[in-house]
C-alpha cells in the first residue's frame, strides 16, 4: 500500500489537470463565441454599407474580450483591468447610443450616473495600476517555470550581468 501523501499528491495533480482543462475548454468556447459575434457584427456593418459609432464601439468590446482571453492563455492570469476597460467601453457605448432614447426628465440623472460610473471605474484602473507598481501583484513572488529556457548545470556558475 502506498503512503497517503503519494495518493494525495496524485489526486491533487489530477484535480489541477481537470481544472486547467476545463478552463482551456471554456476559454476556447468563449473565444469562438466572441469571434462569431464580432464576425456577425462586422457582416452587419458591411450589409448596412456604413459603420456607426455604436458599431465601432461594439467591435472594441469584442477586441477587448479577445485580448483578455489571449492574456489568460499567455500568463494564466485574468487581469481585472481588462474587465474594467470592457465596462468603461460598454458604458461609453451606452452613453453615446442608448441615452438619446430616454425621456428628458430622466435623461439628466442617467447622464450623471453613467458619467460618475465611468469616472469611478477609471479611478479603479488607476488605483490598481498604481498599487501594482508600488507593491507588485500577488503572484509576482511565485516561482515561474520557463519551459523554453534550458536548466543550467548546478556545477557551472551563472554569469553575472553588470
Amino acid at each position: 500500500m502506498q503512503p497517503k501523501s503519494d495518493w494525495d499528491s496524485k489526486i491533487q495533480a489530477l484535480g489541477e489537470l481537470l481544472v486547467d482543462v476545463s478552463h482551456y475548454i471554456a476559454l476556447l468556447v468563449i473565444g469562438f463565441v466572441v469571434i462569431w459575434a464580432a464576425g456577425s457584427e462586422f457582416i452587419g456593418i458591411i450589409q448596412n454599407g456604413k459603420a456607426a459609432l455604436k458599431d465601432i464601439l461594439m467591435l472594441f468590446i469584442y477586441l477587448e474580450l479577445l485580448a483578455m482571453i489571449g492574456i489568460y492563455f499567455k500568463t494564466h492570469r485574468l487581469p481585472v483591468q481588462f474587465l474594467i476597460y470592457i465596462a468603461i467601453t460598454a458604458l461609453s457605448r451606452h452613453l453615446v447610443v442608448d441615452v438619446q432614447a430616454v425621456s428628458d426628465t430622466f435623461h439628466l440623472w442617467l447622464l450623471i450616473t453613467i458619467t460618475v460610473s465611468i469616472f469611478i471605474l477609471s479611478l479603479a484602473v488607476f488605483l490598481l495600476t498604481w498599487t501594482a507598481s508600488l507593491y507588485g501583484r500577488p503572484d509576482d513572488n511565485l516561482p515561474s517555470v520557463d519551459h523554453a529556457k534550458p536548466k543550467s548545470d548546478p556545477k557551472t556558475p551563472e554569469k553575472l550581468t553588470e
